[in-house]
């Protein structure tokens, strides 16, 4: 029998096998142990079940749950599990993953014909953990597309079988547990035993799937309250369900009948009418706010919209002035250092507090200030004769990560201000399962412009974005529902936009290089959606701050 070369990272062995040989038995034979279950691999730098037949010679490092691909597969899996659980106690009602809110994973029951219950909750939650404990395999099929699409219809998966059938491919992957198929744009675990921890609670109409910490297994994250988050979900499925697109396949079907028009003129009509809405708000409280505050994670588009909320609060009669926190860090010599030594620019004490409260308070009391501008090359802050002072109706927008920390301004009357969180959250999902991280979305969008205006590679982007996610989960979402209102920066259509300009950027990474496992991903998420050309985009959308061809100067 033909034998094949796998080099192991995991302990720096090379070994010969015969050809065919699965990782699991690769993984037992090299004694694999880590900190928890061995659940796949990467193989040459791409994700693979421990199932997956090994024919050539490759490069071969095991992970654990710990793994972020590891962490993925688990709630997937726990996703699926919760799938046929619902299915067992309520046999007519379908489960629809809505989004990631609280530390877990919402979902409604349609159907039900009446308001859900913890005595519903509980049922099944005991029929997950019924699932768990017979460690039934997640089982990886090609099948012919047709038979695929047939399966999930008659399962009631309605959008996952009309998204299938828009692909165009002869054969595709399914996963079969327990007798019931389902399909996740990504990989599972090789069985149902290894989900040891899970929570399930009531959650408003519907349910919340509680997943562990990403660094202990062993517990779960805490469940927090994000009402006013979860208001913004709200509305914008609502808007979604208004217009006919809640999943992938809706959208594809607007664009394969030209009607792709339609859907940004409308998404583009909803964002300018909150807009407006946030701005009357305000105007509402013009005898006493003198500041607004923006904040919002990385890539959530906080510049267009500050630009265009203060185009609203002219209309209005209140003329803005602008001010960025970042003009407020400190000296480089002086920022505080991350655990790696590194400069920690996202630390609230890389800002210098006092300073930007002082020239607060003298803008309040009517005086002429002279802001400064932080140069990111030399690390220095300097001041250029750039002088600003409020006359009557005008109001300040100060935009910064830490906008929502009232840390950030201890000598500024909270009454005098009005804060604003804004985020990407994405409103489509997959199908009815499967829903779309607005940590993905936020990322393709960084990876474009990061390539247009900074020149970066997408490897670059995808490389420190575990970093960004970090600072962003310790700086800015703890602090989200300070907010007096929430904006949605994402719109229905963008990924359909975004495909054209990612695809060849994430194409880019290549085998050799260890972001390839989340290229390849992003890839087969982008793969489902038809294209939608840029030309009817208006120059005022948020998309453009990472497309170009905006009418706003940056």
């Amino acid at each position: 029998m033909k034998r094949i070369e796998i080099i192991c990272r995991n302990n720096k062995k090379r070994c010969s096998y015969p050809m065919g040989i699965t990782l699991k038995e690769i993984a037992a034979d090299q004694k694999i142990k880590l900190s928890t279950p061995v659940c796949g691999a990467l193989v040459n730098n791409k994700l693979k079940e421990l199932s997956f037949p090994v024919v050539k010679s490759k490069m071969v490092e095991f992970i654990d749950l710990l793994h972020p691909d590891g962490r993925r597969m688990y709630i997937r899996s726990l996703l699926f599990v919760m799938y046929a659980a619902v299915r067992e106690v309520f046999p007519e009602v379908t489960l629809n993953v809505e989004h990631g809110i609280s530390n877990g994973y919402f979902a409604e029951l349609r159907g039900l014909g009446r308001v859900i219950t913890r005595t519903d909750v509980l049922a099944i939650k005991e029929a997950m953990q019924s699932l768990i404990n017979r460690d039934y395999p997640f089982e990886k099929k090609g099948l012919p597309t047709e038979e695929v699409v047939e399966i999930f219809t008659r399962q009631g998966l309605h959008s996952k079988a009309r998204l299938f059938s828009q692909q165009g491919t002869l054969y595709s992957f399914v996963y079969f547990m327990n007798g019931l198929a389902n399909f996740y744009y990504g990989h599972l675990l090789p069985s149902t035993g290894m989900l040891a921890n899970f929570g399930l609670e009531l959650y408003y109409d519907g349910i919340l799937l509680r997943v562990p910490r990403s660094d202990d297994m062993k517990t779960l994250l805490d469940s927090i309250p994000q009402d006013r988050l979860f208001g913004v979900f709200q509305e914008h499925k609502d808007w979604a369900e208004i217009l006919k697109v809640s999943t992938i396949a809706d959208l594809n079907d607007f664009i394969i009948r030209g009607r792709a028009g339609d859907i940004i003129k409308i998404s583009e009509a909803l964002h300018e009418k909150k807009i407006a809405e946030i701005a009357n708000m305000i105007n509402q409280r013009r005898d006493k706010v003198r500041i607004v505050l923006i904040a919002g994670p990385s890539s959530s588009g906080k510049t267009t919209f500050s630009k265009r909320l203060g185009v609203q609060l002219a209309v209005n009669g209140l003329w803005p002035k602008m001010i960025s926190v970042d003009d407020y860090f400190v000296n480089r010599e002086d920022t505080p250092l991350d655990e790696k030594g590194n400069h920690d620019y996202e630390a609230l004490e890389a800002i210098d507090i006092d300073f930007l409260n002082q020239q607060l308070i003298e803008l309040m009391q009517g005086k002429e200030v002279e802001i400064p501008r932080f140069d990111f090359q030399t690390g220095k802050r300097s001041f250029g004769g750039h002088s600003l002072k409020l006359n009557d109706g005008e109001i300040l927008i100060i935009e910064g990560i830490h906008c929502m920390n009232p840390a950030l301004l201890p000598r500024i009357n909270p009454e005098m201000t009005f804060k604003v969180f804004i985020s990407a959250l994405t409103q489509v999902s997959v199908d009815e399962q499967t829903y779309i991280s607005t940590s993905d979305n936020r990322l393709i969008r960084r990876m474009i412009r990061d390539s247009k205006y900074r020149g970066y590679p997408a490897r670059e982007t995808i490389k420190r974005w575990p970093s960004v996610r970090k600072g962003e989960e310790k700086n800015i979402f703890p602090f989200q529902e300070n907010a007096d209102v929430m904006f949605n920066s994402a719109t229905l259509y963008e990924l359909a936009v975004l495909k054209k300009y990612a695809e060849p950027l994430l194409q880019g990474v290549t085998e050799n290089q260890e972001e390839y496992s989340e290229s390849t991903r992003l890839l087969k998420f982008l793969f489902y959606f038809r294209h939608i050309d840029e030309n009817e985009i208006p120059p005022t959308s948020l998309l453009r701050e990472f497309l170009g061809g905006s009418s706003f100067i940056y």
